[in-house]
Formats: C-alpha cells, sequence, structure tokens
C-alpha cells in the first residue's frame, strides 16, 4: 500500500513515516504566531503542517444551556461557541499562510468541517483533505471531500468498527481512491493506557489501508512506539512554547520535542529494515567470536576424541559445535597439541 501525496511524496509500505505538526488552536488568533509556527514546525523536521478550517457557527450554535456548556478540566465553564471563538483560523489567513508553507517546501492542509471549508481549500489547491474523528459520523462530508479525488485522511477516534467501516466505504463509493486511517484516542490530554496501538496493525490488515497515529497523549513516546507498531502517519499537536497558553498548549509539544520525536522515528524507521536472517555487514567482523570445536589438551595420534580433550569454545576456527556428538571415540590421525582448531581431516573416518 502506497499513495502519492505531493510531488514525490508517498504515505505507506517503505515510505518514510509522514509526519504532520498539527498547528489547530496554538497561533492564538496571531498571524505571526501561526507563521512562527509553521517555520518552527520546518525546522523541527516536520513534512506537513496542519490547520483547521471551521467557524464556531459551522462548529455549534450560540446557545447557553446545558447541552453546550464545556466540562472539562481546562475548557469547562464556557459554552462550545465560546471555545470555538477563541480557537478557530481566521480564514483571511489561509492564503497567505499555504504561501508560507509553499516557499519553504513543507507541506500544507487542513482539516474541513464542512463543505464551505472544503471548497476553500480546493481553491487553495491543498493536495490532501483530513476529516476529524468529531465528524467522522458526517457521512455527508465525507463523501464532499471524497469526491475531490484526494488522498483523504479520516480519523478514527470515538469511532466503533462498524462507523469507520461505513466511513471508509461512503469516501469509496464518491471516488476516493487514496485513504488512510489514523487510530486516535479524542480526549485531552489523552491517556497512554488507552491507546491501544495494536489497533494499527488490525486496522490495517481489515481495511487494507495505510493507517498512522493522531496522538493527543503528553510526551513523544507513544508516537514513536506507534511507528514500531506500522504507523506510516504520525500527527502531533505543535506549539512554540506551552507558556504560551492557548486551548490546545497544554496538550501539545515544543519544537525541540518535535524534533526528538522526528529523530526517534527516523531512528526506528531505519531499525525496522526489511524481514532478514543471516549475517549483518557489521556482525561479520565478530562472527569469529562464535563458539566452535577446539583441541584443549594434547592428543597424540591414535588416542580417542573425548569430552575432556575437545570442547566448544570460542573463537570460530574449528568445526561446528553440532558435530560433537558425531566425532566422539573417533582417533585422532596425528598428534594434536592444545589450542588447535579441530578439522575433520584430522580425525579417522
Amino acid at each position: 500500500m502506497k499513495l502519492r501525496i505531493s510531488g514525490n511524496r508517498f504515505i505507506g509500505d517503505n515510505c518514510p513515516v509522514f509526519i504532520i505538526a498539527e498547528i489547530s488552536a496554538n497561533h492564538g488568533q496571531n498571524f505571526n504566531r501561526a507563521v512562527a509556527l509553521i517555520k518552527k514546525a520546518k525546522k523541527s523536521g516536520a513534512d506537513a503542517v496542519k490547520f483547521q478550517t471551521y467557524t464556531p457557527d459551522i462548529h455549534t450554535i450560540d446557545v447557553n444551556n446545558k447541552y453546550f456548556k464545556i466540562k472539562h478540566p481546562v475548557w469547562g465553564g464556557q459554552t462550545l461557541y465560546q471555545l470555538y471563538e477563541k480557537t478557530y483560523t481566521p480564514w483571511k489567513w489561509f492564503k497567505k499562510l499555504k504561501k508560507v508553507s509553499d516557499d519553504l517546501n513543507i507541506i500544507f492542509f487542513s482539516t474541513a468541517s464542512d463543505k464551505t471549508a472544503v471548497d476553500l481549500l480546493e481553491e487553495l489547491k491543498v493536495p490532501i483533505h483530513k476529516i476529524s474523528s468529531f465528524e467522522l459520523v458526517d457521512l455527508s462530508l465525507i463523501e464532499y471531500a471524497a469526491k475531490t479525488k484526494k488522498p483523504l485522511i479520516l480519523s478514527t477516534g470515538m469511532a466503533t468498527l462498524s462507523e469507520v467501516k461505513e466511513a471508509v466505504k461512503t469516501a469509496k463509493n464518491a471516488g476516493a481512491r487514496d485513504i488512510i486511517l489514523l487510530k486516535c484516542v479524542s480526549s485531552y490530554p489523552a491517556k497512554a493506557e488507552e491507546m491501544n496501538l495494536r489497533t494499527i496493525s488490525d486496522m490495517s490488515k481489515r481495511f487494507n489501508l495505510p493507517v498512522g497515529i493522531s496522538d493527543h497523549t503528553l510526551g513523544i513516546e507513544v508516537s514513536i512506539a506507534a511507528v514500531s507498531l506500522g504507523a506510516v502517519v504520525v500527527e502531533k499537536h505543535f506549539t512554540l512554547s506551552r507558556k504560551i497558553k492557548t486551548p490546545d498548549s497544554f496538550f501539545s509539544i515544543e519544537p525541540n520535542e518535535f524534533k526528538n520525536m522526528v529523530d526517534n522515528i527516523r531512528k526506528v524507521e531505519r531499525a525496522l529494515g526489511t524481514v532478514h536472517y543471516g549475517l549483518t555487514k557489521e556482525e561479520e567482523k565478530n562472527r569469529i567470536f562464535r563458539r566452535s570445536l577446539f583441541i584443549v589438551k594434547d592428543i597424540k595420534k591414535g588416542e580417542f576424541i573425548t569430552e575432556e580433550n575437545v570442547k566448544s569454545i570460542r573463537p570460530d576456527a574449528g568445526l561446528p559445535p553440532k558435530h560433537l556428538k558425531s566425532i566422539l571415540g573417533k582417533k585422532v590421525k596425528k598428534n594434536i597439541f592444545k589450542g588447535t582448531p579441530l578439522k575433520m581431516d584430522l580425525i579417522e573416518v
């Protein structure tokens, strides 16, 4: 499974992990900070930056009753509308942010929250569309984004298996040729013990699609572990500093942490390598330290080989140890001194 994202950039088998810096609300509605985040993401090794395209009115309505009140240790005490007023990215920024990203040669895309958002992003010619976990059940939105025929990332937080199947089926029926699924736990921050990373390989087998992770845990360990289990995409919330308080900063990582994550992911993907048995190039140098059969006591011509005069020791210069049983009790052809590798030409057959 391998699909083209942009130019010579691919996602899937035998491709470098595609690493996304999720800007989200960490710009704090400050344009210069948004630009700084893109630049820092590039320096930190991100392949792409992702924003979110919505307005408060797209996400919800401005009503203050029990249905719209948020219960959360950080976001609580306000309505959904009030939260989204603080977190959305002004739409007039998107063209400029896309230009900044293009100039830096970092891929720019955004999560579309309704059809008008898809339209805006299509005008900008983004190479990918993404649907968030919260919109995964909005099949009409998935259908609309899929009709663009561009790679479509579906985040699966909160979704049952049947809901993921329905979303994938909807996307395929609408014409999506390239679909990427992200394993996700939609809590902020997410607990490591709830991530269930083994789902990544199961999801890949069930759907025969590339699978990655959208990681909301604190720290970078879960993202690195996900790569070892087959994740081909890693998405992580990115902030200039958690000291700059924004609605998402408390579970985001800083540039030095992001770079550390990228470096470790690159190390892991090199370590994964391919299926291989036998010696590596470096192991060839150490093969000499394997065990083999050596004479450990002087033996005179015609004497028998015993466990007292022949042993399996290092280095690897004599017969392989597996031959010991078959040569015990056999005579030697000539005098052999202690420290001589035992070879077949020394033994009477």
